[in-house]
């Protein structure tokens, strides 16, 4: 096979789906070019906490482009731990480290600023195109199409695959659907690593442990991991209309989150009062519907986010994305190895179309279900009840 009879493949969106897309056609021969806006890898400092890997999806996923040894040095088994309480601190339920636990069951947590840089490191460094924000795109004849991006740059490609995340601007072009606010708001803060040392923060680290810890109120919930590096990052979440906003400076932030967890026990309120000025963000929580599909359109298609958006109430949004890079990326291998025509290899992408959003829209149904019991103005109730049967079916994990 000769380099010009190959299709050029441009992937918008370096988060994990498009970079394990790049990484799979780049271990099996197949050119790609992967498209950031991000102007370098260092650029975001800010790339938020923990993630669960599970052995049949996101470990699948670097386990097959020969990344299992390095994620494993990488990850941490013991953080697939939690800890359920109410707002006044009492503990509803807890999952502790198990040494009889089938390994294949337990989901290692690791950082996603450790998961992104080693998937980076397995990239040709050419392969990625940073400084690069997709603004539009143009159809051409023989189902080519211009992209045209926000410094100048304009390419012509074959196969283009939007990895760009909730606001996808690739989205459009298969599917009208768009992001539907949850209902619920709130922001993410984090104390770091030198801080969590302080005596006044002994409770609130003790409470935390090796791991997660759910928080439930009326309406209201908080959510804290402890990051690999020693840092507490936590999410704030609760009801109020999509018109809201947090105040940007930093101090009228903190007293707008404190008073809405005023009666919150004062060692939860700790993981609030002192979190860096320097890391306050709103979030807000959005979904595709969970019947998302499109009717395939040749030479264009979705992973990750940008196909299944969802909360991240069934702990799968980053697994999902990573197999769906993964099994696109062998489906785009096997039609071009074995020389399928353009028809065929469409008809390929179209059948793996149809298999992986019928797997997202079934998780996506428990993640929506998951979110409504979890902030509710009988949480403690509800919450624990779906946290219970999400352990009972391991959604994500190994099928025995």
């Amino acid at each position: 096979m000769t380099t010009h009879t190959l299709p050029r493949i441009a992937i918008i969106g370096g988060g994990p789906g498009g970079l394990i897309l790049l990484l799979t056609l780049h271990r099996r021969g197949i050119p790609a070019i992967l498209y950031e806006r991000e102007t370098s890898a260092d650029s975001r400092a800010h790339l938020g906490g923990m993630l669960d890997l599970g052995y049949d999806s996101g470990q699948r996923a670097l386990r097959e482009n020969g990344l299992q040894e390095i994620f494993s040095l990488n990850s941490r088994p013991e953080a697939d731990t939690f800890r359920a309480c109410d707002q006044a601190g009492n503990i509803l339920a807890s999952k502790g480290a198990d040494p009889n636990e089938n390994p294949l069951d337990v989901r290692p947590e690791i950082d996603r600023s450790v998961l992104r840089k080693i998937m980076l490191d397995a990239v040709p460094t050419d392969a990625i195109q940073w400084g690069h924000a997709l603004t539009s795109v143009r159809s051409l004849e023989n189902g080519q199409r211009e992209l045209t991006f926000a410094n100048g740059h304009i390419a012509v490609v074959d196969i283009l695959v939007g990895a760009d995340g909730a606001n996808s601007r690739v989205r459009p072009l298969v599917s009208p659907a768009v992001p539907l606010y949850h209902g619920i708001t709130g922001a993410e803060v984090s104390i770091s690593p030198e801080l969590t040392k302080r005596p006044e923060l002994e409770d609130a680290v003790e409470l935390l442990g090796d791991g997660s810890l759910y928080a439930l109120g009326k309406n209201q919930m908080i959510t804290s991991q402890l990051n690999g590096d020693g840092r507490i990052r936590t999410y704030l979440m609760f009801r109020r209309p999509a018109d809201w906003v947090l105040p940007s400076d930093p101090a009228e932030a903190r007293k707008i989150l404190l008073e809405e967890y005023g009666s919150w026990s004062p060692t939860m309120r700790k993981l609030i009062e002192f979190c860096d000025d320097d890391a306050i963000y709103q979030r807000s929580m959005y979904h595709l519907p969970t019947d998302h599909k499109w009717s395939h359109v040749p030479g264009a298609t979705l992973v990750g986010d940008a196909a299944h958006l969802m909360s991240p109430f069934a702990g799968a949004g980053v697994n999902l994305a990573m197999l769906d890079g993964l099994e696109l990326g062998l489906v785009l291998t096997d039609a071009i190895t074995s020389g399928k025509s353009a028809e065929k290899r469409e008809a390929a992408i179209a059948a793996w179309e149809e298999e992986r959003m019928k797997e997202a829209n079934r998780v996506a149904v428990i993640a929506k279900a998951n979110l409504e019991a979890s902030i509710s103005s009988d949480a403690s109730v509800t919450g624990i009840e779906a946290l219970s049967k999400y352990l009972e079916k391991a959604e994500l994990r190994r099928k025995t």
